[in-house]
């Protein structure tokens, strides 16, 4: 596995062109310069006796500083810890006991969360000036010696299935997410993304960012995703490629800066959670390219790649595997499921992550003695070798004796009239076992009832399929990643309609 330094690389080979723009704080920085202000924090960080192996936690949005740090930490060979700024600081401080950082460097907004931990603070905009200032300056005169199993970065889950674990991703894995991403998206040093999805997740860098800094593209980063702020840049910045989850989507829909895609612009992502036909539709409509794409912390997170005329024909399919990357579908006592058939899916090759860190146990319950990932999400291949995501294995509920997988259902009542965002879980029930719940957030302004959410599935779905009562909410309850918070939603009192 062939591991380097982009940033390194591209300072050379164009130090002219612009790596990143921060439009919060109006900053244009040039590969020449982010090389420059890396080394600079390699520096500052061995002053403040960072090393090989240790840990620099961040608690700061997305912002040039951050970048530079991922990079310093790389340099050095010591591992980001960004972590999750909407926490509070019970919630925080497990991540810090467990992520055990050497510094703790931040925006003075989030410092209240991490007040009571001891780890050392360091502001990035007060106190960052001083410590680059007296940043060692000795160190490797030229790149340093690349480990492709050196921790680059520790990313906590969302906790959607348990406590948060910290997944351990070395350089190796970033390397080959962005050779893969690159070669399979077909992204160039002429393309320019936008990154809206925080740095806590491995979206915020592994979807566009890291692969287009090793292409030597030009990364613009938003503090936070606001309809008509992201329209503004796509236009202003000369946007290519974005990614976003679906219910971006729906807000750029329903925003009134919404129109004409920007000439540059070539093609949207989506992910995070499946996209109901019907957004994908009205996004296609206005003349916008889009793809669904998967992943996962602990893998790729880009998995995989599909062509247009695939993603519109067949919705929910994701395509082939990316370069480098093995694919099973497996039953329950781990035997390779035959074609059309539902399968837990099975990742092996570089992009697969280290593990948890200080969880030899948890790592052994999905990362198997062969290297095969077991992701706990489920997929069909079709005769072609596409694969479609049937959705993760623990949300699937049998009813009656029959799997009912939520995502399947989720898509047929996504485009019922009216609905903008629905969920389904399985409730317990005294005759079938389980039974589906919906919850349904209607459109701004749509006279929508539960009665025309459950007629609108029995015309679409088998009879075991049909939910057994409707939620109408205002907005579905979201992790800190964007993904539907399904233990809140199963905590929900009760249905406003049943059948």
């Amino acid at each position: 596995m062939i591991v380097f330094d982009p940033i390194r690389f591209w300072s050379r080979q164009a130090p002219d062109r612009t790596a990143l723009v921060d439009r919060a704080r109006g900053r244009r920085i040039a590969y020449a310069e982010l090389d420059a202000l890396a080394d600079a924090w390699a520096g500052a960080l061995r002053s403040a006796a960072v090393g090989a192996g240790d840990r620099v936690a961040v608690l700061s949005a997305n912002r040039v500083e951050v970048v530079a740090l991922l990079a310093a930490c790389e340099r050095i060979g010591a591992a980001l810890v960004p972590l999750n700024w909407r926490l509070g600081a019970a919630e925080l401080a497990p991540m810090l006991a467990d992520a055990r950082p050497v510094l703790l460097l931040g925006e003075a907004r989030f410092r209240l969360a991490a007040a009571a931990s001891p780890v050392r603070w360091v502001d990035l905009d007060t106190d960052a000036p001083a410590l680059l200032a007296h940043a060692d300056p000795h160190g490797p005169a030229d790149d340093v010696a690349a480990e492709p199993e050196a921790a680059a970065l520790v990313l906590y889950t969302s906790g959607s299935t348990g406590a948060p674990k910290g997944a351990v991703l070395p350089r190796r894995q970033l390397a080959a997410n962005a050779f893969a991403t690159t070669t399979a998206w077909e992204l160039s040093s002429a393309d320019v993304g936008v990154v809206t999805t925080p740095f806590f997740h491995t979206g915020g860098w592994n979807v566009l960012l890291l692969p287009l800094l090793a292409r030597g593209g030009t990364v613009v980063l938003l503090d936070r995703f606001e309809p008509a702020d992201f329209l503004a840049a796509l236009g202003e910045e000369g946007i290519t490629v974005a990614f976003g989850v679906p219910t971006q989507l729906v807000m750029l829909l329903e925003s009134p800066s919404w129109g004409t895609r920007p000439a540059t612009f070539r093609l949207w992502y989506s992910g995070g959670a499946a996209c109901p036909v019907s957004v994908a539709e009205r996004t296609r409509a206005a003349g916008w390219r889009l793809r669904e794409g998967f992943g996962l912390t602990e893998c790729g997170p880009n998995c995989f790649t599909v062509p247009d005329e695939v993603t519109i024909a067949r919705p929910a399919c994701v395509g082939w595997p990316v370069p480098g990357l093995e694919m099973r579908l497996v039953d329950e006592s781990g035997a390779d499921v035959g074609v059309d058939e539902p399968g837990e899916l099975l990742l092996r090759g570089p992009q697969v992550f280290s593990g948890y860190l200080h969880a030899p146990e948890k790592t052994a319950e999905v990362l198997d003695a062969d290297g095969w990932l077991h992701t706990g999400d489920l997929a069909r291949r079709g005769p072609d070798g596409a694969y479609t995501i049937c959705g993760r294995r623990k949300e699937m509920f049998i009813s009656g004796g029959e799997n009912v997988f939520p995502g399947e259902v989720e898509t047929a009542l996504a485009d019922c009239p009216g609905v903008a965002e629905v969920a389904v879980i399985g409730v317990p029930d005294a005759r079938w076992g389980e039974v589906g719940r919906a919850f349904v957030a209607p459109r701004a302004g749509a006279a929508l009832s539960a009665d025309d959410v459950l007629h609108h599935a029995r015309v679409r779905l088998a009879g075991y399929k049909v939910p057994r009562s409707v939620v109408l909410v205002d907005a579905l309850p979201r992790l800190g990643s964007g993904k539907i918070d399904r233990r809140a939603l199963a905590a929900h009192p009760g249905p406003a309609a049943t059948v």
